[in-house]
This record gives structure tokens, sequence and C-alpha cells, in this order.
């Protein structure tokens, strides 16, 4: 089994309809428009593939005001990963553009830190700022995975598989971890929401949505300290990925390769 893989982002939904404000704490021009993406990954190395996060549905999408473009679930299929072939997810977070389809992945394996489990089902959800980002139904295909058996918690730093480990972050949420992965062009770090656009760790200036504001902060050198330069960063939602990463040979504009050299 090789230990270079491949990172494919695919873009689910996405909304343009968004300000500055919504995207970063402190001194800025808030009224500016900045639109933002909504990702799955897909890491594949020949003979493996693993998932990094699930997304959500239409549904969710309809009642957040989240447009969907295509499902997770039909991304992937038309990808040529149906739902049903995945057999390990690793969870970055369990807000609800996360960990929004967990039901579509019922034979894999789902990788979360405790610290994310024992936040989403402890006195902190007593408190709604807390809990708005995370929908109940989510956690609750979460707790029943874990009796099935289904769960598997990474305490701090794990090794997935040769060539994949994820590190706990925090800040954003209790839990939130971000993923390594070897390529061919080095380590490449996925932030997932340690980072949702490069102008949060590049510029250290937080996302609004924050548990721990000291956690973030540290966590923007955590992840440079991962990966082998700032290009080889990549924030959870910034459209300019898809501007910067090739997209893949014949196919659709919402799916870039992240493996490959950025152009910006």
């Amino acid at each position: 089994m090789s230990d270079t893989w491949e990172i494919y982002a695919l873009r689910y939904a996405a909304k343009e309809n968004r300000t500055r404000r919504e995207s970063f704490l402190f001194a800025d021009d808030h009224d500016a428009p900045h639109p933002i993406d909504f990702y799955v990954w897909v890491l594949k190395n020949g003979s493996e593939t693993i998932l990094v996060d699930t997304g959500f549905d239409a549904e969710e999408g309809k009642l957040r005001d989240r447009p969907i473009l295509q499902t997770p679930a039909e991304m992937l299929t038309g990808f040529g990963l149906p739902p049903t072939s995945v057999d390990k997810v690793i969870v970055t977070h369990m807000h609800y553009d996360h960990a929004g389809s967990l039901h579509e992945f019922r034979h894999a394996k789902l990788y979360v830190q405790p610290a994310e489990m024992e936040y989403v089902t402890g006195p902190c959800m007593c408190h709604g700022v807390l809990r708005h980002p995370f929908t109940g139904e989510h956690v609750v295909e979460m707790v029943r995975s874990l009796y099935q058996g289904n769960v598997v918690f990474c305490e701090g730093s794990r090794e997935i598989a040769p060539g994949v480990e994820v590190h706990h972050i925090g800040g954003h949420t209790r839990g939130q971890q971000c993923v390594r992965v070897r390529t061919r062009r080095g380590w490449v770090v996925l932030a997932s929401d340690s980072s949702h656009f490069y102008e949060n760790y590049r510029t250290g200036k937080p996302f609004p949505i924050v548990v721990d504001m000291e956690a973030t902060l540290k966590g923007y050198d955590t992840l440079r300290a991962l990966a082998d330069s700032d290009d080889h960063i990549i924030p959870g939602h910034d459209p300019l990925t898809r501007a910067w990463y090739p997209v893949i040979d014949g196919g659709s504009e919402n799916i870039v390769q992240l493996h490959a050299d950025p152009t910006g």
C-alpha cells in the first residue's frame, strides 16, 4: 500500500449572498461581499479511499439557507464512490455542514476526537449560541454509530492509514481536528474549520464562530508546523481553492485536485 495520496475537494454547496462580517472578527471591511463554499474531501492512494466529512443534505441546506449544488452522496456516487462503498470517514467536527449526512455512510468507521463527542453531548449545548451550528439529529446519528461499534476515537493525534494523520486543534469547536496527508508535493494539511479561509490563518483574523480563541490562534501555528508550507494548507470553505487548483480531467469545475501544485 502506498503512503502517497491524492486529495480531491468536492464543492457541494455555496452561498454568495453574505459579507465579510460573517467571516472575520475585529477590524475589517465588514460590509464587503464574501462568498463561502462547502466541501467534502476524498483521499485516494490506489488501494484505499478515505472520506473527510460528509456535508449536509438538501433539507438541511434549505433550513439554513445554504443552497445545495448537489448532495454529497450524489457527488460521491458520480465520482465513483457511492456512500455504501466508503469504509472510513474522518469527521473533522460535528457542525451541520461537516457531519450532516452520516446516515448515508452506514458501513463506515467514523474517526472523531473524544473532545468533540463530549462537547456536543455535554452542558455547553444548554446555550443556544453554542448549539446553533449543530443539528440534534446529526448528534443522535453519531451516538447511534457509537453504539453500533462504528466510532473510533482519536485522542489528540493519530495515524488513520500510512500517510494520513489527524491532529486535534480545538478552537472552532472543542474537538476540531485537521487532517495531514502525504502527497506527491509533500505534506498537505486539510484545515477544515481550523481555518475557514486562507485569510484567517495568514492574517491571524479568526472566524466569528469560536469556542476558544486562544486555541484557534495557536491552531494556526499548528497548521503551519504540520504542513510543508503555507501553500500546503487548505482551508475549509474558501472559494479560492477552486481558483488555485486544477479541476479533474474532463470533470466538473466543482472537483479540484489538491495534490497538484497550486497556480495561485
